[in-house]
């Protein structure tokens, strides 16, 4: 994965695709029980609690024959091809679906079309409200993330925004389910401003949406990311557009599940198995930039090798932990904030994660990192 869905720019239109391996996985596993899970879920909202982490058992020491994962991935399966790590994945096999971002996710969540999923730190959120029970089971961030932000504000051609305290009065694009909605929020809890203290223009975060917006003047401010920032600075720098560092942490990116996913013992044994090669993943990025500027950006991707570079150099060092206490610290910050100023339940961060996984990635990032690398 690139470590947060709605910053990439989108993978380019492809057919689902499978790869099969032969061998069955090490004893780097545990073996789950089958839980009490329902269909639908146990997760939600306040008066329908998330199932007990005890209610899920250790994770196999094997995957067994004839196992299938539908993973929405599509970042890391390009990842996987570049470096041959998919020869890792043996024993079962993994169909890779073109889905990112939280709205595409969820929904081919709810319709059983998804085992697991690349996001930031808000869908699992979101989808937790709605009803649907997930858990994380990967996370990876940014090192001296705030000063490798995914993203910006965009400033408009003459809007007068030079802090952001001066955001105050004015019109700010917000997608309310996303990962940009929730940094509108925190930069203005940030400034000392509430949402009364500026006008909040719900738009979707989709594409060149925001950057268009702001040319128009249609808003005064929004998130850009990625290589929408140097694009946007480059096309209307010369009249007056500009960006704002906020000076806050935006770098989460997990993969997820639904819970009921991860009550099936062969699945889950699976998803240990593609979190562990999804660590190696991410450290074979981080020590290959050129393969991986040629590879994704340009011919995946099809970026120039400038905009490939620029968003290289933006994302400074990756950061997968072996511990998940810090990331859901700051995953709470970000539900408490959330369900005040959207009012909505209050949720424990913790129980949005699956600890059986907690440092698979980590752990195997760091081994490659010491000379194991691909």
């Amino acid at each position: 994965m690139s470590f947060a869905a709605p910053s990439r720019p989108p993978s380019a239109p492809s057919a689902t695709s499978a790869f099969t391996r032969r061998r069955a996985l090490g004893a780097f596993l545990a073996l789950p029980a089958l839980g009490l899970l329902t269909a639908c879920g146990g997760t939600a909202t306040a008066g329908n609690p998330a199932v007990d982490q005890a209610s899920f058992g250790p994770l196999a020491t094997s995957v067994p024959a004839g196992t299938t994962i539908k993973v929405g991935d599509p970042t890391v399966k390009v990842a996987l091809e570049l470096s041959g790590l998919n020869k890792e994945l043996e024993g079962f096999t993994v169909e890779f679906a073109n889905i990112s971002g939280g709205p595409q996710t969820t929904e081919a969540f709810r319709a059983n079309a998804l085992d697991v999923g690349s996001v930031a730190d808000i869908p699992p959120i979101h989808a937790t409200w709605t009803g649907l029970d997930v858990r994380i089971i990967a996370s990876a961030y940014r090192q001296d993330a705030v000063n490798h932000p995914l993203y910006e504000l965009g400033i408009a051609p003459g809007a007068g925004i030079a802090t952001l305290e001066e955001l105050r009065g004015k019109k700010i694009a917000y997608s309310p389910g996303q990962a940009q909605g929730a940094l509108v929020l925190r930069i203005l809890e940030q400034a000392g401003l509430a949402q009364d203290d500026v006008k909040l223009i719900e738009l979707p975060s989709t594409g060149d949406a925001y950057a268009s917006a702001l040319s128009s003047k249609q808003v005064d401010a929004a998130p850009l990311g990625g290589v929408q920032i140097k694009r946007y600075l480059t096309k209307y720098k010369a009249d007056g557009g500009t960006t704002l560092r906020h000076g806050l942490r935006d770098d989460p990116g997990h993969l997820y599940s639904p819970a009921k996913v991860l009550a099936d013992p062969a699945k889950a044994a699976a998803l240990a198995a593609y979190v562990k090669v999804w660590g190696k993943a991410q450290r074979w990025i981080e020590d290959h930039p050129e393969e991986w500027l040629e590879g994704y950006y340009v011919k995946d991707q099809g970026l120039s090798r400038e905009d490939g570079q620029y968003l290289i150099e933006a994302a400074g060092k990756r950061d997968v932990p072996t511990t998940w206490t810090d990331g859901i610290e700051r995953h709470q910050q970000t539900i408490d904030l959330l369900s005040r100023e959207q009012k909505k339940p209050q949720l424990t961060a913790a129980d949005l994660y699956d600890t059986r996984y907690e440092s698979i990635a980590g752990t195997s990032f760091a081994e490659d990192g010491k000379g194991g690398a691909a």
